[in-house]
Formats: C-alpha cells, sequence, structure tokens
C-alpha cells in the first residue's frame, strides 16, 4: 500500500515531531492534532505542516486507505481522534513502532537511559555530522548546533534516542547501544525497579550479535540475554572507556583526557558546562570509536558541541545574576543538576523553581524529590503538571513541598510565578521540569535582563 498522507496524534512531542519532519522531508503530506500550540508546533506549521488544536475527527485526512497514522501513548485512549481512526480502520501505530520500522536497513546507533540520553545521542549525532560522515537522528531534545530534532543525510547511519517509556525501545534493535542509567522511573509502566532493569535487559538482548553494548560503570542491568560484547565506560573510574587528567576551565567547563581500549584521546573539551557533560562525552566519544570515527574528529566536535534546548540550558550568566533551564524531572537529575551549578557557581545563592511531572511520579518518588530540593538555598515550587494522567486522589505537590528541608520555601501556581521571582533578589535561578514551564523561560530571562543586565 503506497501512502500519500502521514497524520500524528500528539504531533507536538518532541519524538513525535521529529518522526513528522522526516516522513514532511520524504515528500509526504503531514498533519496533526496535539492539545496545545508551542514553539515547536508552531515552527513544525511554518515547515508546512498542518496542526489543528480540537479533537476533531474532521480535520484528519479522509482517505482511510492513503492514510497512516502515528499516535503517541501519551495521549489519553479516550481521545476522539483516537478512537475514531480505530474504528475507521486506519494503518496505525505508536511512535516506537513507526522509528523502529525507520531504523530497518540502516546501522542504528541507539542510546538509552533513565538519564542523559538526549545530551549523549546529540552529541553523537553531533560527532557524525562534524566529521563529515552525517547520520540521521532522531533526537529528544533541539539540538543547539542545528535548531531541530531531527538531522538528515544520505548516509544510511541512524542515531536514535532510545526511551524506555511504555518499553518503546524495545522497537529497536541497535548495532551499537549505550545504557546510560537504570533508575526507578515510569513506575506506572512497570511498576518497580526490577521490571525497569529487566526491560533494559531485554534492549541489551536486541543489540546485534556483532554489535556493542555500553553500559555504564555501576549500572545494574541483566545482560545474560545479550549476544552482544559488553563494555564498560565512567566519569573517571579505569575501565574500557574512562575520562582522566579532568581539570576545569573558566565557564564551568574542564580539560580531560579520554581512555580506551586502544589508546587516548588527549586534552578534550565538551563545548557545555557541567562535569556531568564530561561523562555524557565519554559515552558519546565510545559510541563514535566503536563506529569508527577517528580520535582527531572527536576532540574537535566536542569541542564545538553547543548543547540542547533544555538540558542545563544556561541564558544568563554574569556576576550580579544567573539563569539555568534544565529538564530534569527526576530526583537524580535535580541532584546531578544541582551538583553541576554549585560546581561552576561556587558560593552563589541558588534558587531553584520546580514543576513536577506526573501525579506517579510524584507519589512514587516525593521523598527523593524532598531530599534533592533541599539542596537548594531556596525554593518556588509549583503545582503538578499532569501530561497524561487523571488526579490521583491524595497526591499533590505539597507531598513534595512539605519533606523539604529548607526555610525558604513556597508553593504558588503559575499564575503567580513571574510576580514571585520579580519580588526576590535573585543571584542564581534555574527552572527544573518536563511539563510546561518552558513556556516561562523567556519571560523569566527577559525580567532578569531588564534587572541585573545580561
Amino acid at each position: 500500500m503506497q501512502y500519500t498522507d502521514y497524520y500524528f496524534i500528539g504531533i507536538g512531542g518532541i519524538g513525535m515531531s521529529a518522526i513528522a519532519r522526516y516522513f514532511k522531508h520524504q515528500g509526504f503530506r503531514v498533519s496533526g492534532y496535539d492539545r496545545t500550540p508551542s514553539p515547536l508546533t508552531l515552527q513544525l506549521e511554518k515547515e508546512g505542516i498542518t496542526i489543528h488544536y480540537e479533537d476533531n475527527v474532521e480535520a484528519i485526512p479522509s482517505d482511510v486507505s492513503h492514510t497512516f497514522v502515528i499516535y503517541t501513548p501519551a495521549v489519553p485512549e479516550t481521545l476522539n481522534e483516537l478512537r475514531y481512526v480505530r474504528e475507521k480502520g486506519y494503518a496505525l501505530v505508536k511512535r516506537s513502532r513507526a522509528l523502529g520500522e525507520i531504523s530497518r536497513g540502516s546501522k542504528c546507533l541507539a542510546v538509552s537511559g533513565t538519564h542523559g540520553k538526549t545530551t549523549v545521542s546529540t552529541l553523537l549525532a553531533h560527532i557524525l555530522t562534524d566529521c563529515g560522515e552525517g547520520c540521521n537522528a532522531f533526537l529528544g531534545g533541539i539540538s543547539k548546533n542545528y535548531g531541530s530534532n531531527l538531522l538528515l543525510s544520505s548516509n544510511k547511519v541512524l542515531v536514535a534516542e532510545a526511551d524506555e517509556f511504555d518499553r518503546s525501545f524495545l522497537q529497536l534493535h541497535p548495532d551499537i547501544a549505550v545504557i546510560t542509567a537504570t533508575d526507578a522511573d515510569h513506575l506506572d509502566i512497570y511498576s518497580d525497579l526490577e521490571h525497569v532493569r529487566e526491560a533494559f535487559g531485554q534492549f541489551a538482548s536486541q543489540v546485534t550479535e556483532e554489535g556493542f553494548i555500553l553500559v555504564k560503570k555501576g549500572v545494574e542491568v541483566p545482560l545474560a540475554g545479550a549476544a552482544a560484547k559488553v563494555l564498560r565506560y565512567s566519569y573517571n573510574e579505569k575501565c574500557d572507556f574512562y575520562a582522566s587528567d579532568i581539570r576545569p576551565l573558566d565557564g564551568g567547563r574542564f580539560d580531560f583526557a579520554i581512555n580506551y581500549p586502544e589508546g587516548r584521546i588527549e586534552h578534550c573539551t565538551c563545548g557545555i558546562a557541567g562535569w556531568v557533560n564530561v561523562e555524557n562525552s565519554v559515552a558519546a566519544a565510545a559510541m563514535a570509536l566503536l563506529h569508527g570515527v577517528k580520535a582527531e574528529e572527536i576532540r574537535k566536535a566536542l569541542a564545538s558541541f553547543a548543547g540542547v534546548k533544555r538540558r542545563f540550558d544556561i541564558h544568563i550568566n554574569t556576576p550580579e545574576c544567573s539563569y539555568i533551564d534544565d529538564y530534569a524531572h527526576h530526583p537524580n537529575e535535580i541532584k546531578a543538576a544541582i551538583s553541576s551549578i554549585r560546581n561552576i557557581f561556587p558560593g552563589r545563592k541558588i534558587c531553584g523553581i520546580f514543576q513536577p511531572h506526573l501525579y506517579t511520579r510524584t507519589r512514587d518518588f516525593a521523598d527523593e524529590f524532598a531530599l534533592a530540593l533541599s539542596n537548594l538555598d531556596s525554593l518556588i515550587m509549583l503545582q503538578i503538571y499532569p501530561a497524561r494522567e487523571e488526579p490521583i486522589e491524595g497526591v499533590s505537590a505539597s507531598l513534595i513541598f512539605d519533606k523539604v528541608a529548607l526555610q525558604d520555601k513556597v508553593l504558588i501556581s503559575k499564575e503567580q510565578l513571574l510576580d514571585t521571582v520579580a519580588g526576590r533578589d535573585i543571584d542564581c535561578l534555574v527552572t527544573f521540569g518536563a511539563g510546561d514551564i518552558d513556556r516561562f523561560i523567556n519571560p523569566i530571562k527577559e525580567q532578569l535582563i531588564s534587572r541585573y543586565g545580561n
């Protein structure tokens, strides 16, 4: 069957939008639905993709036999459009299945893990692009080097962010895969940590027999079913791939060496700040080396990496005021981000704005969130962003807020946020969250610049 139209239910999601862009580039008619406009959906519209924001079956292409529908599991099963395409017999698959099909026939380099996968996959895609080889990359964030979450190339190499949500990554059969972390998350899907790690073990078993599985040292994952060669990487512990001679530079960056079985890449620097990005550089460099990229090309690409929007994104950096935005929405991510901020901005007073993401995640990790947020000097906390979930009785942002061991803390609505920030002396401000807190980044930035300068 030759499809002419690709229709996306939940097109504004970061993974969905990359696939939508891919099919648009292939010359198909592409359209879709999302619940609310965003900078990303507005950009897709500028690229010629038709998007609507009401649950309206009339907007779905009417030619059932020539329309292929892709949906995200983040949309509710009760959505009229989803029910309609099922009833009418449209070809219908989840986003993960579509990405799995696209990856067939390519050499697949997949980056998985409960943290770090967006930065590592974007960094790997940049290395392959910068060295001239090129790749097709489906990323979980907007690359600041390329202004997109999709990179395209005639080269049959595909870089994929392998998402564990809804077991999506089990649609991939990579040639090289990395596992950055297997912490408890998405317990609405997995129920407990053991099942999370089992899924990562299954993912590892799907790496081709001639391929490589790169696992962060200390990360627990059952690998008995894996046929590929297993290697380890680390921030600075000796193993197959690790950093050494780590020396701080101005602006929170580092000079370091990357050690690997065949040698060493001296004087590497990652173009973005934070000690965690030394570790991310080791993971991306290891995958690139296993793929066959030359050491000197890796060193050059690392230095020119501009990062990913909303991943430790420094918007203002002056002695009077600094502002960082980060996508962190898991306790371990928040803890690592605060640690990096302390390292880059020693002695500064850090005020955090945190928007919890999902009722289930708030319920399952309230104590851990409170512990991580207690590393701040002050906290401005917003209500839960529900995303795909319905409210759970007894679960609110107060579950976390009440346990945060800070004197200076407030729990407010989104509508109060800008006035709350305006009423405070800001030294170092950081926004955390995976919900719609990103809508406040520019207003906060403009407010701070008007007060403190850029």
